[in-house]
């Protein structure tokens, strides 16, 4: 320190400088002298930030969600000259929220605070204003923002997941995250937090009976893939994931539900979109809970003539998929007589594209291959049986490709198990 050093120096007495012993005043003097230009010297603001830290006391979980709320309804105050800083201050709670509900690479998450921010969340309506205000935040926030919304569908607070209790008392809240496809700045991060609401039965149950449900046909078909492809994910979740729910929206929705699914779906000019469709197909249709379904299903020749049409895509995945819905007309003990004749009518196209049907032995384990012959055979055998009921009339199964083989996974339902399910 220059300047302290001159002090010093300048302070010196003359007596010490010539050399003189000095009195004992004299070195009492320049005692306190140096005391004062080093207390002086403390004071200032270099030196002090040395000596002294200028940590805060962390915040409480409390404390960061409270701040959240405060500066989140602010955002609305364009004019605000402190808005850049307050901002940069949002960016930096929402990262820390997110860090004391998923932890660090040094440490885990910790039970208490988990609990505390998530009741604060919701107390608050935070919550709301995070999803509404999602389009205000910048990039890094809005990954942020989605993480925490996606973990506090799964935070129990006294044993409950309290987010369920809120998000039945603010459906409104599905309905902005559902709207968020239309948005494709947004439709990711709305998607995902929506995958994760869904978990709570009572939030399905509500999209799948709100007129969104429809909306979903046209999301999934959406020019950007990305955008699609997640809506998709998210409709499969709502078909999929309450089973009883989702038994109970199909057999009151059957007609609406199944004509946009074969026209806008299975009928798609889109591959990815006909390929992921009849693989859903195939899961809804095989699952217990849908059995009324799967039995309406499987007894109308529509469906069955999109089916056969579908076996003969050049596609060995779709190929595949199709097979394992195809086999259900088949194995149908009470097939309508338009069924059966269609059946009949193809007969001698369906038995030559059977013989030359395969899975590719690179694809698939070998017990796989076995289940996939033993239904193949099965099929085959059903079909040679069968005889015409009245008039008979074609399908639209015209010609296969000539050596069709096929690729991909298989649904694990042996063939006995595909008549008990009819």
């Amino acid at each position: 320190m220059p300047m302290l050093a001159t002090q010093i120096a300048a302070d010196k007495t003359p007596g010490l400088e010539k050399g003189e012993k000095g009195s004992h005043e004299t070195v009492k003097r320049s005692s306190n002298n140096l005391k004062k230009l080093f207390t002086k010297a403390l004071r200032s603001t270099g030196v002090k930030s040395i000596f002294k830290s200028k940590t805060k006391p962390p915040k409480t979980p409390i404390d960061v969600v409270r701040r959240v709320t405060f500066l989140l309804a602010a955002l609305d105050c364009n004019v605000d000259p402190k808005r850049f800083d307050k901002m940069q201050e949002l960016d930096s709670l929402l990262h820390e929220m997110k860090s004391i509900l998923y932890g660090s690479n040094e440490c885990e998450p910790a039970v208490e605070a988990c609990a505390q921010l998530t009741q604060e969340l919701f107390r608050d309506n935070t919550l709301r204003l995070i999803i509404l205000c999602l389009p205000k935040l910048n990039l890094e926030a809005r990954k942020d923002a989605t993480r925490i919304v996606a973990n506090l569908q799964r935070q129990p607070v006294n044993s409950r997941l309290i987010a369920s209790d809120y998000l039945e008392a603010n459906p409104d809240l599905m309905d902005h995250l559902v709207s968020g496809y239309d948005d494709p700045g947004l439709a990711l991060h709305y998607g995902a937090m929506l995958r994760e609401c869904i978990r709570h039965q009572v939030v399905a149950r509500y999209v799948l009976r709100s007129e969104h449900m429809k909306r979903f046909f046209d999301y999934m078909q959406i020019p950007e893939f990305d955008v699609a492809a997640d809506a998709t994910a998210t409709f499969k979740e709502l078909m999929t994931r309450h089973k009883s729910t989702v038994a109970e929206f199909l057999f009151e929705n059957y007609d609406w539900f199944f004509t946009e699914f074969n026209a806008k779906l299975l009928e798609s000019a889109n591959y990815i979109t006909r390929r992921q469709a009849i693989k859903l197909l195939g899961d809804i249709l095989l699952d217990r809970s849908n059995s009324p379904v799967m039995t309406r299903y499987v007894s109308s020749k529509d469906n069955l003539r999109i089916l056969m049409n579908l076996l003969r895509e050049a596609s060995k995945n779709i190929q595949l998929d199709a097979f394992h819905v195809f086999k259900l007309f088949v194995a149908n003990r009470n097939k309508p007589s338009d069924i059966v004749n269609i059946l009949v009518a193809n007969r001698s196209k369906l038995l030559r594209f059977f013989a030359s049907f395969r899975i590719d032995k690179e694809f698939c384990l070998f017990a796989e291959d076995e289940q996939f012959e033993a239904d193949k055979a099965q099929v085959v055998k059903e079909i040679a049986e069968l005889e015409a009921i009245g008039p008979l009339f074609s399908g639209e199964l015209h010609k296969f490709p000539p050596t069709p083989t096929a690729s991909g996974e298989l649904y694990k339902t042996p063939t006995a198990r595909i008549r008990q399910l009819i």
